[in-house]
């Protein structure tokens, strides 16, 4: 048997042994009934008497757990086997009689709190009352058997604490549902980011190679020296891509407003598209700087892929990031690629506006990321 490493298969053996103990430690009130049987005087009503108390701790230990294993799997206890279970208990604290006498009526306590556990609230009620009122109405129509005010008493008590144990039972089940769900949710964030992750490093730096190859295919035969130099960092980039790939994977990469701003003057370069870049990056703390790093290589692999325009515009100021062109503009809904939708999300994380469309000027595309007033010093 495979065992998992956490503990999980030793803590499911104790709680279930711990369930087990929790039906069995309340048999030692059987011990009334059971010391009437063994003391009567005829040796078959001692038998009788000890084998039915036996008989029905047992299905009493048996019909609770298998009660639990429904409510912490989240099943319906079904009632035609409740029903069938409860009578079955009350015949055989009946068919003790002969060996516990008035005494049976001890077994009315686990009766009662058996029907608690199975039944719904309403039915159960019903086997609570009926338990509470047999020990009045057998001590006046029985001549011999005592009102057992105590049974009733315990009858009370009895179906109280169950109630309250089928009530934790059940916040449990739903406790260890939510916390399963959570893991899986958290499970799922964590697949959702690093796909995001990935599509924005290979996005752009799969663009910038294709444009690379492109550029260095048509300078083959016209100027080979620089075909070889575009080759060369279409090699580098392409180790950078995978670099970056295993430091995702490995939860270790991170993304520099400057390093992302070279880049982007690289891979513009390359599709033939002037830059106009800031001269110096302004200090930030990481955080900013992540986004920031993040919004220029979307903007700029948006522009090279999508944008047919001849020249872009970086401008990063300590409050805001903005990538502006003059080719075509938006094609389609705007912010709707994975890599806007990346930018988005993160942009989110520092409560920062997206605007995503249109230039004012009315031609090319616009990509602001803008952090808000008290989120502008260093």
């Amino acid at each position: 048997m495979h065992l998992p490493p956490d503990g999980t298969y030793l803590a499911s053996r104790r709680w279930r042994f711990t369930g087990w103990l929790l039906a069995a430690v309340w048999l030692f009130f059987l011990n009334i009934p059971l010391l009437a049987a063994l003391h009567q005087p005829e040796i078959w009503r001692r038998v009788v008497g000890a084998t039915t108390l036996i008989a029905f701790g047992v299905c009493y230990v048996w019909v609770f757990q298998w009660a639990r294993a429904h409510r912490l799997a989240h099943r319906t206890i079904p009632l035609l086997p409740a029903w069938a279970a409860l009578a079955l208990l009350v015949g055989l604290g009946l068919a003790g009689i002969p060996g516990t006498g008035g005494d049976w009526l001890t077994t009315l306590v686990f009766v009662a709190a058996a029907a608690v556990f199975l039944l719904p609230n309403l039915q159960a009620l019903v086997v609570v009352a009926l338990a509470a009122l047999t020990p009045p109405v057998t001590a006046a129509l029985v001549p011999g058997w005592a009102a057992e005010g105590t049974v009733v008493f315990a009858v009370l008590l009895a179906s109280f604490a169950m109630f309250g144990v089928t009530r934790l039972t059940q916040r449990n089940a739903e406790l260890q549902a939510a916390q399963q769900e959570i893991r899986r949710l958290a499970v799922a964030e964590e697949r959702a980011r690093t796909a995001r992750d990935l599509h924005d490093i290979l996005g752009h730096s799969l663009t910038v190679v294709a444009v690379k190859a492109e550029l260095a295919g048509r300078l083959l035969e016209l100027d080979p020296a620089r075909a070889a130099t575009e080759i060369a960092d279409v090699e580098r980039l392409a180790r950078q891509a995978l670099a970056d790939v295993r430091g995702t994977v490995g939860a270790y990469r991170g993304v520099s407003l400057a390093a992302e701003l070279a880049g982007a003057g690289s891979a513009l370069a390359a599709a033939g598209i002037a830059a106009e870049l800031p001269e110096t990056v302004p200090s930030l703390s990481a955080e900013r700087d992540e986004l920031f790093g993040w919004t220029v290589r979307e903007g700029v692999t948006n522009v090279v892929r999508h944008s047919g325009a001849r020249r872009c515009e970086i401008r990063v100021d300590p409050a805001a990031v903005e990538i502006r062109d003059d080719g075509r503009g938006p094609a389609g809904e705007p912010g709707a690629g994975h890599g806007l939708v990346g930018v988005r999300e993160r942009a989110r994380r520092l409560d920062a506006t997206v605007t995503v469309g249109r230039r004012p000027e009315g031609r090319g595309f616009l990509l602001r990321v803008a952090l808000p007033a008290e989120r502008h010093g260093g």
